[in-house]
């Protein structure tokens, strides 16, 4: 789920020693740590007002969707929303620290669209979320940090459209 997992696993499966090249990408990696936790905790530290935030926007652009028969019609179905929003949150900064996006895949994305269609939640909805989430979350992170988060986001709203 790391670069250094990674490295390690390929190199074993092919029973070598990493090659310089990989070793370089190590270094990069560890060279990138305090950066990686730094958006990491700013992201959780952050997670209601990220979460606040998201919802307003969300919900301005799909006021149907508190609507009566909306999908986020009532305190339980919007705490529902409000959780996925979280867990999204979640996903992002495991993605962020791993330095990967395979930590999204695995943990996370698999499966989505299919719980979500099965539920009948809009998938432009949920795609909208995670914008107006990642809107959120890159405004409290410098420009270097926000370029660095950024395609976490990106790659959950792909696969969510």
């Amino acid at each position: 789920m790391s670069v250094v997992i990674q490295v390690l696993e390929r190199a074993d499966e092919e029973l070598r020693y990493p090659s310089i090249a990989e070793l370089q990408s190590v270094k990069n990696f560890l060279a990138t740590g305090a950066q990686r936790v730094r958006i990491a905790t700013v992201l959780a530290e952050s997670e209601d007002k990220i979460v606040k935030k998201a919802t307003t926007e969300l919900f301005r652009i799909h006021p149907d969707y508190i609507s009566p028969g909306g999908n986020a019609y009532g305190q339980k179905q919007r705490n529902q929303c409000l959780r996925d929003f979280t867990w999204y949150i979640r996903l992002v900064t495991y993605g962020v620290l791993a330095g990967d996006k395979e930590p999204i895949e695995q943990i996370g994305i698999i499966g989505a669209r299919e719980m979500y269609n099965s539920l009948g939640v809009p998938l432009v909805g949920m795609a909208d979320a995670v914008r107006a989430l990642k809107n959120a979350s890159l405004a409290l992170l410098s420009k270097e940090d926000a370029d660095t988060a950024e395609p976490y986001f990106d790659y959950i709203i792909q696969a969510l459209s």
